[in-house]
């Protein structure tokens, strides 16, 4: 067979490892089998050790199937560095033992015997002592986050021998990202968390961590800092600037304001200049996606510290560079206000730095948390962290479980909204907000479907408020599980509609039920057990009176209730068995539907499911 481009190589000692490999070959599919005969689908090779002396620089994983003991001899002399070598891997012919022999930890040897151990059903044998300890990966967050760091390769094994040996190590999160939040759940016993660099007692410990924006100098302290390029640049310049000298000056006010240049994660200008050869520079400069444009409309809502009636003359703003900085930040926090800078000519561009609204733990956030249908532990596994970080949880009482609320941190205000107005509300969110506290607002099921969020973010957006959304698993979900149905049926039923009947709540006219149920699909119908008559006669204009419905009373709640029936019983369900409010009425033939196989596992689909 013809040689063609490679990643992977698998390297096959004898003829009882083609099995292995070409299973594992299905799950990998860019990876090529190499073996010392004459086999189909094989890339025939002569030697072993010259085949690894050839290709060792070429490849990003070698995987040897086989005895490890000529896995070893064939790798050794091609052995240089833990940060250039390849991902060697070792799998017995049967599959049973997968063990990482060459860079494991930095390479990815040690995820990818995880992967060929699930692939072959056999066992990964890890040998790294902070994959055995469930420690961080020192080495490997910067790429697991997009961060960037400057320390040394000796430096670095000089963190990870402290950090692994159990060493009083402080964690300084200045900003708050998903990385961040990520080592913040995972903290070590011997890690100590901070978020202001004044607040840590550096003579305690033996390693500080950072993780920012921020370049910090501390003596007599081992220090691994992570930057994180999240802040923005916005940029204003004269017609044709040139490029020359701009992005050091830049650099030097970021470094005179103790920001490290490599924090820098967006440039932003106005539409006016997206074509000047300075934006396209400065985001390469930065190593930045494409530049964020915005129109003068756009940026001329921004209020900004230094307005210039000159520039709003020449393009429609009062500062392209503040306005640009802060729109591409969610009207975050200026790190660096508007700054001149010149080339040849006097004041040729300005530059404003801006921290995005979201990451800025100088002032609270919060977290809108979808709790699900009811059942404690169908929250999602980053709703629950949420409910651990926060400061206040202010839950829907009537609706969510109290046990939810147990997942909150010693000392927590927990409240309910229960008996709270939504001035009350947003007084209490505010008063934990404007403190720098974490706030979660818990909402039963997927907060985005028929929640009351939507008012709640509007004054959020009022006082620019740093918020985010969680989703939550549906009542329509925990209702397809609880009937046991697949609410799509190949070929028949591809749609699902959630909706609700009229009652005080009018309806858009083309939304009626009549009109919506003319597609036949599977109806989940919310906040309407109380008007069920009314949408039982709306519903039987369209489907038949024998079409299946289940009337589902708190899903996964104690005390739930299934009734099923036909749509022509649907009222009687309701009323015979007290339903109220929290009951969703689904209609539709998917429920209990069984007839026919599905075609998704047929051959002319299995391409979907390779990589």
């Amino acid at each position: 067979m013809s040689k063609e481009k490679k990643e992977t190589a698998l390297v096959v000692i004898s003829e009882a490892g083609l099995k292995v490999a070409r299973t594992i070959q299905k799950e990998l599919p860019n990876a090529i089998i190499y073996y010392k005969g004459e086999a189909e689908g094989t890339y025939f090779i002569s030697s072993y050790q010259t085949f690894v002396e050839e290709h060792f620089g070429e490849c990003s994983a070698l995987i040897f199937v086989g005895a490890l003991g000529i896995c070893v001899r064939c790798i050794a002399a091609q052995v240089a560095h833990k940060y250039h070598d390849p991902a060697v891997v070792n799998v017995d012919s049967t599959g049973k033992f997968v063990i990482p022999v060459l860079s494991g930890h930095v390479g990815g040897g040690n995820e990818l015997a995880r992967h060929l151990a699930g692939i072959t059903g056999g066992e990964a044998i890890i040998t790294t002592q902070s994959d055995n300890q469930d420690l961080w990966a020192l080495d490997l967050l910067a790429g697991q986050w997009g961060w960037h760091t400057t320390i040394s390769p000796q430096e670095m094994n000089q963190a990870i021998f402290a950090f692994v040996g159990g060493k009083k190590t402080a964690l300084l999160l200045e900003v708050r990202t998903s990385g961040a939040e990520h080592l913040e759940a995972s903290r070590p016993p011997h890690v100590d968390i901070f978020y202001q660099y004044e607040d840590i007692p550096l003579a305690k410990y033996d390693l500080l961590i950072s993780v920012g924006y921020s370049i910090y100098s501390p003596q007599n302290i081992l220090h691994l800092a992570y930057y994180t390029p999240l802040l923005t640049l916005g940029v204003g310049c004269k017609r044709d600037c040139p490029t020359l000298g701009v992005s050091d000056t830049i650099e030097q006010t970021l470094i005179s304001a103790g920001i490290s240049p490599l924090a820098i994660g967006e440039i932003a200008t106005i539409e006016l200049k997206k074509d000047e050869p300075l934006i396209a520079h400065l985001a390469k400069h930065f190593t930045c996606p494409s530049p964020q444009i915005y129109t003068a409309s756009q940026l001329g809502e921004i209020e900004v510290p230094h307005p210039s009636q000159k520039v709003y003359e020449t393009t429609g703003v009062w500062g392209v560079a503040e306005a640009s900085a802060l729109a591409s930040s969610q009207k975050g926090r200026l790190l660096i206000e508007k700054t001149k800078g010149s080339t040849k000519n006097e004041n040729d561009f300005t530059f404003a730095v801006a921290l995005p609204l979201s990451c800025d733990r100088s002032q609270g956030h919060i977290e809108i948390v979808g709790a699900g249908p009811g059942d404690p532990e169908l929250i999602s596994v980053r709703g629950k962290k949420m409910l651990q970080r926060a400061d206040l949880i202010l839950y829907a009482g009537s609706l969510v479980p109290r046990e939810l609320t147990l997942y909150g941190k010693e000392g927590a205000v927990i409240r309910s909204s229960a008996n709270m107005n939504l001035e009350e509300q947003f007084s209490l969110m505010k008063e934990f907000y404007d403190k720098g506290l974490f706030v979660v607002r818990l909402h039963t099921g997927d907060p985005c479907i028929y929640g009351a969020i939507a008012e709640q973010m509007a004054f959020f957006d009022r006082y620019n408020m740093s918020y985010h959304i969680t989703p939550g698993i549906s009542s329509f979900q925990a209702a397809a599980a609880a009937l046991r149905s697949q609410f799509t049926i190949p070929e028949e039923v591809q749609t699902i509609i959630l909706t609700r009947g009229e009652g005080r709540t009018p309806m858009p006219e083309r939304e009626q039920l009549h009109l919506l149920a003319r597609s036949q699909s599977t109806m989940c119908i919310y906040l309407s057990a109380v008007i069920v008559e009314r949408v039982q006669a709306e519903l039987l204009q369209v489907y038949p009176p024998n079409t299946p419905v289940a009337a589902c009373y708190k899903l996964t709640h104690k005390e739930e209730r299934i009734y099923r029936g036909e749509l022509s019983q649907l009222a009687q369900l309701v009323r015979e068995n007290n339903l109220t409010l929290t009951t969703l009425l689904v209609v539709g033939k998917a429920i209990d539907h069984r007839e026919g196989v599905s075609r998704l596992y047929a051959d002319e689909f299995k391409h979907l499911f390779r990589k």
